[in-house]
């Protein structure tokens, strides 16, 4: 018998491997969901009490299985869907193999559902909102408060996705290359979120991000050879690595070059380079892997005067020429303010266009290249109109610290 904290995390746990295994047997997204739901419900209610089964996913399977069965048959209009369904598969299927003869197609269920909660008919938002609810197990308060939004905003958020998903089933694995690289954005967006919260009073949101950790490393079981799939781990670890030191007693900031060292996480670290390095000795890295290099640079230096800013120069150098975008040109710049003075990281910044996506970013890298420069009045300048824009609570407060300091200066 377990208590009901360990229940509740066997349920987590098995909840999207039920969900996708019901999702490849009948489709119906959202029939499934609610099934599942209740067979939750029913295993919270009697397990406790009389104990979890031998094999609680196929338990779960069943119970979840009879209840989308007892619905379908319920709507008329469905009744030769349910009827085939009924003919194909037999009764005993619904159950599950022993424990530890069943982990990859569970496993295979889990990521089957990740894939399509990453269709390509769903915008990025809708894609994020929809792979937390089915696949992390996230309430869907949960997830509204995470992303800052009213509860029913993001319950239509996720409705909306659903229905656009209904009827498309989840495809079978040699069909995924194609979602993979909405797969892995995702899983990003997902990671960047709980490491740099955009907004709010809190500067991470650790949960997210240990989510897009557990399931990238699901996605790397399935593609280990993939350089993008691995660079896209190795750069979450490298970075998650130094989590505990970005913020103060108080939750305050603390920047990189400020950091105590001694505070990030050497396991994450030695998984992480060590992805890295396998990574980019079997051939030529994309965008992924690229910024995992460069994170295991910064991360393998003992302190901010050994970092090696001519490497990452370097590598930024190949990153942009395979994604010109603002945020990783302005990224690019800090580099080369380090190599080459601030000056020469100022005139290229002021030929940065289409700079709207760096957001207040912009702002606050320029402030920091003037500081550097010696333009205490440009630099605090800058440094409040940063401050001005970002929504996230202890960002501003640092910004508007910096401003401060130079102005007392």
């Amino acid at each position: 018998m377990t208590g009901t904290t360990g229940t509740e995390d066997l349920l987590r746990r098995h909840a999207p491997q039920v969900l996708g295994a019901l999702v490849r047997r009948y489709g119906h997204f959202d029939a499934a969901e609610d099934a599942t739901q209740e067979a939750l419900l029913a295993a919270a209610a009697q397990w406790p009490a009389k104990g979890v089964p031998d094999n609680p996913r196929g338990w779960l399977i069943k119970v979840a299985s009879r209840r989308l069965v007892d619905a379908l048959r319920a709507e008329e209009a469905r009744r030769l869907r349910e009827e085939k369904a009924a003919a194909l598969t037999p009764r005993d299927a619904f159950t599950a193999p022993p424990p530890g003869q069943d982990r990859a197609p569970s496993e295979d269920d889990t990521l089957s559902l990740l894939f399509l909660c990453c269709h390509p008919d769903l915008t990025p938002p809708a894609q994020v909102a929809l792979t937390l609810r089915a696949v992390g197990g996230l309430t869907t308060a949960e997830i509204a408060r995470a992303y800052l939004v009213p509860e029913a905003t993001m319950a239509q958020r996720i409705s909306r996705a659903k229905q656009r998903v209904r009827g498309v089933g989840l495809g079978r694995p040699d069909h995924w290359e194609q979602r993979l690289p909405a797969v892995l954005h995702t899983l990003y967006l997902i990671f960047n979120e709980g490491y740099t919260a955009t907004s709010g009073s809190t500067l991470q949101r650790a949960e997210l991000a240990r989510e897009a950790i557990r399931l990238t490393r699901a996605v790397h079981r399935l593609l280990p050879a993939d350089g993008e799939v691995t660079g896209l781990l190795a750069l979450m670890l490298l970075t998650d690595a130094r989590r505990a030191a970005r913020t103060g007693p108080h939750g305050e900031l603390v920047p990189l070059d400020e950091q105590d060292r001694d505070r990030w996480d050497p396991a994450e670290i030695a998984e992480g380079v060590a992805l890295v390095t396998h990574a980019l000795a079997r051939g030529p890295a994309g965008p992924y892997l690229l910024r995992a290099a460069i994170a295991a640079v910064h991360d393998e230096a003992t302190s901010p005067q050994e970092t090696d800013w001519t490497e990452i120069l370097g590598l930024y150098d190949v990153l942009v020429r395979q994604v010109p975008g603002p945020v990783e040109r302005l990224n690019r710049t800090v580099a080369v303010a380090m190599v080459h003075g601030p000056r020469a990281a100022l005139a290229e910044l002021d030929g940065l266009e289409d700079t709207s996506a760096a957001g207040y970013r912009l702002d606050a890298v320029r402030g920091h290249l003037l500081e550097r420069a010696g333009d205490t009045a440009g630099a605090r300048a800058a440094y409040a109109a940063a401050a001005g824009k970002t929504l996230s609570l202890p960002e501003r407060r640092y910004l508007e610290a910096r401003a401060t300091r130079l102005r007392h200066r």
